[in-house]
């Protein structure tokens, strides 16, 4: 990890990029970690993050790694302002986010001429919990980290960052930027919507939570996730997310119908579908 990239800057403070450098400083590679807020520069200095700064030109000076970690939305932006900060020819820039066709749309452009190299990633170690307060070193065990090299950088520059991800931790698989957001949109974040909905259901009169057990409080536990955050990317990646949305909505009726019909038997293989599905599912990993 530190062979291939000596230096490396994390732009953005939030769970994800605190959580990486954390991970890095544990590892010995003392990362630089922006954050826009003098206030935050001062809990990363707390919890250990020695190379904390609100000065975008300390944090990507020399860098061979930038990692953007911060909305995806956001990202433009601050490429802009790191190249025009002083972004060295040579350094690679990848990102955190759960979309992947709008940066590799919006990012390479803006790099052409400039020496500075786009790939994808997104390690899948979220949280419903935010902010640096929530970050861990260990976020990143066992997670897998999904990797986007739609511009065909070289094959070399490529195992390198994959080397990045194994090394603290992630298992790694190499998708185009649209397989991704479709993959996504079923396992990750369909699953938020379902989630949101049923709390919006279940618990219409907050105070019913009290008698819940185990199963409401897993079924929801997601949809405590920032609303902000996740309508930035339900929205981002909403052509890839109709589809399932609209079979899920389907599938609803399904058992709304056998329900109605008090048709037991399929109730009962409705059921044992969503078993068989759910039973290889790995367990959940610790954190």
């Amino acid at each position: 990890m530190t062979a291939d990239f000596p230096s490396v800057a994390i732009l953005g403070s939030g769970l994800l990029g605190g959580s990486l450098a954390l991970a890095l400083e544990r590892g010995g590679l003392g990362p630089r970690l922006w954050a826009r807020r003098s206030e935050t520069v001062g809990a990363a200095l707390d919890c250990g993050i020695s190379g904390a700064t609100a000065n975008l030109t300390e944090a990507v000076e020399g860098a061979d790694l930038v990692v953007l970690a911060v909305p995806v939305g956001a990202m433009p932006d601050l490429v802009s302002r790191a190249l025009a900060s002083g972004l060295q020819a040579g350094c690679m820039v990848t990102d955190v986010g759960s979309v992947k066709s709008m940066p590799h749309q919006s990012i390479p452009p803006l790099l052409a001429g400039s020496g500075v190299q786009f790939i994808g990633s997104h390690p899948m170690a979220g949280s419903e919990r935010n902010g640096l307060e929530a970050a861990s070193a260990d976020l990143f065990n066992g997670a897998a980290c999904l990797l986007t090299n739609d511009e065909n950088v070289s094959a070399d520059r490529a195992a390198a960052l994959e080397r990045f991800w194994q090394g603290i931790g992630c298992h790694t698989a190499w998708l185009t930027a649209a397989a991704h957001d479709a993959l996504v949109a079923r396992i990750s974040h369909l699953p938020h919507i379902v989630a949101a909905s049923a709390a919006r259901v279940c618990l219409e009169n907050p105070d019913d939570g009290r008698f819940g057990g185990g199963g409401l409080r897993d079924t929801t536990r997601v949809a405590a996730g920032n609303p902000d955050m996740w309508a930035e990317i339900l929205t981002e990646n909403h052509s890839a997310l109709i589809d399932p949305l609209r079979a899920t909505i389907e599938d609803l009726r399904k058992i709304l119908g056998f329900l109605e019909n008090d048709d037991i038997s399929s109730v009962r293989e409705w059921l044992a579908t969503a078993k068989r599905r759910r039973d290889p599912l790995h367990p959940p990993r610790s954190a």
